[in-house]
Order: structure tokens, then sequence, then C-alpha cells
């Protein structure tokens, strides 16, 4: 077997047990970057040097009792908006072309303590505002199980890392379904907790009330194990919260009595055939393994793209007022005086999707909108917590599509901003919520590219999805897609 054919739990055993060396994993890894990712633009930072001094002082810790961890040794990547000290972190944007942070974000610090060896940042969309990593400063990614289609976004990046076979398991951020959607588009699961179970220290900032930092992987087992590791409590992260972990320890195999709820709200028109289909067929093995499920009206769905939009850019245009070409990163060459300096730098550095959502932001939040628009989604974000808290009276866990398709054509969405903003439809109540969801592959369409089902429970409920999760892939087992052979040139044989 493979080393990169390893799961992430799987591979930590063999490191422990000695059958495989930290810096041989650490150096697999490395081959299939430098081997595939010339075809997919998975990284924007890799570098083996630091990895491989990395893996040595790890194989270290782990004779010496200093790394116990169940993922000790296992090579993982990162998306490019955690910061990690000394390495280059941009958000994939050019206005922070250069930019190497002093410090280290509080959720990668704890995949450090626990062992884990950085591989590199992962590709994404600038800033985290897109749905298929193409408005990436540095170029797109592309979707392991077809070079024509894209990943998802915003963490392509650490999703097609993950698919490709060119990390064991990867960290995302998720603000509005940047977890799950490109999960779903890739064949892997990912998770995105609740809201501040994570520590957001050191994340790069988009929307701060919705951002929350999850796993990218292969299974579910795998996401729990990392989870694991990820959460704590932080007192450098005023919403960070003390509560109960433990992960792994949900995962079992039965899950008779489970009530899920199936919201006919999201299984309407809008919904790609091949999706629907799929997804009840994966809620039918779930009701053979013991689960019970019935359809119900959870409302307000139709509210929550705009809902979410206006809140999400209007946190995105303070954030964002920081990087003025002054402090850190790029700077316009020519320039007259400090407007200028400002206004040069940030249309130079910023790309056009970001632009728009600062300028939509600043809209909103304007003299004369703010009651019209802010306030209102702040209303709509409170009803749609109230719809959700009502069917988690009665239901364990929900079942949604990750995505209303599978991955589309590169260059479909990005040509139509609208389009994009709508394929988030069944994954931003979730954050608008504060609720925690996974996203496990449970089939494929007609042209063979993956189906992700999207299992989402009330707050503090990762225990519910995850049991769940766990039971059908005991049945559905992870598929890793066929990876082509790329010639010399990086590019499909």
């Amino acid at each position: 077997m493979d080393i990169m054919d390893f799961t992430a739990v799987g591979l930590g055993k063999k490191i422990r047990s000695g059958e495989i060396g930290v810096r041989e994993a650490a150096e697999a890894a490395i081959e299939n970057i430098e081997k595939r990712d010339p075809l997919f633009h998975a990284y924007l930072n890799v570098d083996r040097e630091k990895t491989l001094k990395r893996a040595d002082e790890v194989q270290k810790g782990i004779k010496d009792g200093t790394y116990a961890s169940p993922l000790a040794g296992v090579p993982a990547a990162i998306k490019d908006n955690l910061c990690l000290e000394g390495w280059e972190t941009t958000c994939a944007s050019r206005i922070l072309s250069g930019f190497k942070p002093t410090y280290t974000a509080e959720a990668v610090e704890n995949l450090l303590r626990a062992g884990t060896v950085i591989l590199g940042k992962t590709n994404m969309d600038e800033f985290a505002m897109g749905s298929t990593t193409e408005t990436s400063a540095f170029g797109p990614t592309k979707n392991p199980w077809n070079l024509q289609h894209v990943p998802g976004g915003s963490s392509g990046g650490s999703a097609a890392a993950v698919a490709a076979g060119e990390c064991i398991f990867a960290l995302g951020s998720d603000t509005g379904g940047s977890i799950r959607e490109p999960s779903s588009y890739c064949g892997v699961t990912g998770i995105k907790p609740t809201y501040g179970t994570v520590s957001r220290y050191g994340l790069i900032a988009y929307g701060s009330s919705l951002d929350q930092i999850g796993p990218i992987a292969k299974d579910t087992a795998d996401c729990a194990a990392v989870l694991d590791i990820i959460s704590s409590h932080d007192r450098k992260d005023s919403t960070s919260m003390e509560r109960e972990y433990g992960f792994s320890d949900s995962l079992k195999k039965d899950i008779r009595g489970l009530k899920i709820g199936i919201p006919r709200d999201y299984f309407t028109d809008g919904l790609d055939p091949d999706v629907k289909s799929t997804i009840m067929d994966a809620v039918g093995v779930l009701k053979d393994l013991g689960a019970s499920a019935e359809e119900f009206d959870l409302g307000y769905v139709k509210y929550a793209i705009p809902a979410y939009y206006t809140i999400a850019d209007a946190e995105a245009s303070s954030n964002l007022e920081r990087f003025d070409g002054i402090k850190y990163g790029y700077r316009t060459k020519e320039y007259e005086d400090l407007h200028e300096l400002y206004k040069k730098s940030r249309s130079e550095g910023f790309g056009p999707e970001v632009k728009r959502r600062i300028m939509l932001g600043s809209f909103v939040l304007s003299s004369g909108y703010y009651d019209a628009y802010y306030l209102k989604a702040l209303r709509v974000k409170a009803l749609i917590k109230e719809a959700f808290d009502r069917a988690f009276e009665t239901y364990d866990v929900i079942v949604a599509p990750a995505s209303p398709t599978t991955a589309p054509e590169l260059g479909k969405n990005l040509s139509d901003p609208m389009k994009m903003y709508l394929s988030d439809i069944y994954t931003v109540s979730v954050n608008l919520a504060g609720l925690p969801g996974i996203s496990i592959p449970c089939g494929r369409d007609k042209k063979g590219l993956p189906v992700g089902m999207q299992l989402i429970a009330d707050r503090f409920g990762e225990t519910k999805i995850l049991r769940a999760g766990y039971a059908y892939q005991q049945v559905h087992p992870y598929e890793a897609p066929v990876i082509p052979e790329p010639d010399n040139a990086g590019k499909e044989k």
C-alpha cells in the first residue's frame, strides 16, 4: 500500500509502530506534490527543506515521548489564510505578497504541538471570497476528478490536495460553506465545527462572526482525530469557547434511533436530479443502519443567501481596510501622496471579486442603508437560527445537499457572480446559525463527479454528525480519484 493511500489515523499507527518513518512519509508527500501539483495547482507554497527538518525533529520527539498524538508524524497542509511563522501567507492575494507573519495561528500551533508535519500552504479563493478557487491571484486549482472542473472554494486547494494524494489531511476555513462545498466537489470529507470550537487567532478574517477553521480529510475518522487536536479554548480569541471535545470517541457504527430530518425546502427546484437521487440513496443506507428519516419544512431558505452576503460583505469591508500598502504586503510603486498610495495599492492589490464585496459591504453599512439592509439581515439571521432550533427539537441530524450541483466547469461560475453566490444556498445557513456541518462523499453523478451529502446538527452536536458519517462510511468507504500521469510540462498525458 502506498504511503499516501493511508488515512491519517492509519498512517499515524504505522508511524508510531515504527513501520513507516516520519521522513519517509514526508518524502512520499513531497514526491507526489512535485509530480502532480503542476496539474492541479493545489499549493501556493511548499518548502522541502523546512518540511524534512521538521520530520526529523518529530521522529526524535516520537522516540523520546514528546509527541504521543495519534497523528504525530502525519504530513498535512494548511490553507493560505492561516498564519504560520516564517512562511509566506498571502490569502491568495497580490496585496499580501511577501508577507511572512511573526506568529502562528492557534489551530496550526495545536497541530505542531501534536507532532504533525506541515508540507505547505494551499491555494484558495482570494481572501476566501469565492466558491471555485478561481479568484486566486495566483491562478485556479483544478479538480482531481476532472481537470476541466473546479475543486470548489474557497478551500479548494486543501480539498484538491487531499483528493490528489498530495497530503494526508488539510485545514480549511468555512465562512459560508468553504470547507463543505469543496469537500463535496472533490469527493473527500470536511467538517465545519460549531462556531467558537476552534480558535480563530491567526486566521486572516473574512467575516468574523461566521469564519470557522476545520479539517478536510479522507474520511470521518480522520476529521474527528484532527478536530480533537485543533479544538481548544484560547484566551487570544474572545469567541473561543470552553467545551467538551473527545470527537473520536463518538465514532460508533450503531446509529439505531437516530432521527433524521429532510427539509423539503432543500430538495425542490434548482437541485440537480443526480445530486438529489444520490443523497436520497445515502439516506436509505442510514435508514437501513437503524436511523429514521422524515421530511419537514425548515423555512427562510430563500432569505439565507441575501442575509449571508449582506452580513459577510459588511464584515469583510471592515476587516480588509487594514490592507492599505503601508504596514505589510504589496505597495504601489508610483504615487504622489498618501491618498494616492492607498487608492493605487488597494486597486492594484485586490482582485475583482474582493473589490465587489468590499464595495457591497461598505454600501450596506453606509448612512441611510444600514437599517434597510444590514440590520434587516441580522434579523433574518436570528429567524434562521430560530428555525433550526425548532427543527432540532424533533431531529438529531438534518440531511441536505452540500451544493445544488456537482463541480461546474472552470470559468462557468466565475463569469456569473450571482450563479456563484447561489451555489452556497445549502451551506450559508449553517454559518449564520453557528451550527456544525459535515460533507461526506455519497456517490457520483452521470459524469463521474462526486456528490457530497451534508449532515447538520445543533450547536455542539458534532458527535451526532460524526457518528452518522462514520456509520455510513463503514458501508461506503473512501474512494480516491484516478490521478492522471503528467508529462514533463505539467500537463495531462
